[in-house]
This record gives structure tokens, sequence and C-alpha cells, in this order.
């Protein structure tokens, strides 16, 4: 199954955030170990180096934005997903970035803790305990 993680699930684990932590390195773990097809768009290198460089300092930044590399495909940003992000009218333009990178990517699910700000089409869009109850080890 392709899927694309939104950076609030990869900054779950990478800041080992509670109560969110147990279930989004669930689906790291899958990703790790190849029973999924994960994808992270560009932006959230760039939003969990920031994040996890501001509360963990310069080499836990580095040490994140490896770990994404060696686990996730990166979506690159083109100008089409810029584009469409700008035409797409959604609340945040960092959300736009990331559904428009999961289409991009032919991602069956966008996997979030924020579904409501995205829309329903043309993929399925979970929040981590629905994408494991679905995908996840039983």
């Amino acid at each position: 199954m392709r899927v694309l993680i939104d950076t609030n699930v990869l900054l779950d684990v990478l800041a080992e955030r509670e109560p969110f932590y147990a279930e989004a390195m669930r689906i790291w773990t899958l990703a790790e170990s190849d029973q999924v097809d994960a994808y992270v768009a560009a932006i959230s290198f760039s939003n969990c180096y920031y994040v996890v460089r501001k509360h963990g300092g310069l080499r836990s930044a580095e040490k994140a934005v490896r770990l994404l590399r060696d686990v996730f495909t990166p979506v690159d940003l083109t100008a089409r997903i810029i584009t469409q992000a700008i035409d797409a009218g959604f609340h945040d333009f960092e959300d736009a970035i990331q559904f428009h990178s999961a289409v991009h990517a032919k991602a069956e699910c966008l996997v979030t803790r924020n579904a409501d700000h995205f829309p329903k089409a043309p993929l399925s869009i979970l929040s981590p305990a629905e994408f494991l109850a679905l995908h996840g080890p039983k």
C-alpha cells in the first residue's frame, strides 16, 4: 500500500509526543520494515528540522532528517504541486502541499491527526488509529 504520512505524525515519533507516540511509531515501523510504501512531502523535512531543532538542538534536528531520509520516500516539491496548493482553497497552505504531494505520489491514503483539514477524495484521509486498524499488524 502506498501512503503519505503527514508531518504531525512524523513529529509524534521524532519528538516522542504523547499520547500520540505509540500509534505513530507503529506506522513508522511499518514503513521501516517495508510493510507499507511510505512517502513524505518534501516540506516535511524542513518542518521536522525546524521543530526538532527548536526543542532538541542542532544534532537532534540533523538526526531527525537523516532518519526521515532513510525510512521514507520524499515527494519532490514541484511547481505543479505549489500551484495546485495555492489554487486549492485550503485554510492551511502546508496542508494543501501535503494533500497534493499525496495525490502526486499516487498514494492510496494520507495519514494525519488533522483529517478534517483535508477533502475526502480522491484518496482516503485516515487518522493513525484508522490506518492501523485497516493496515497494521494484527
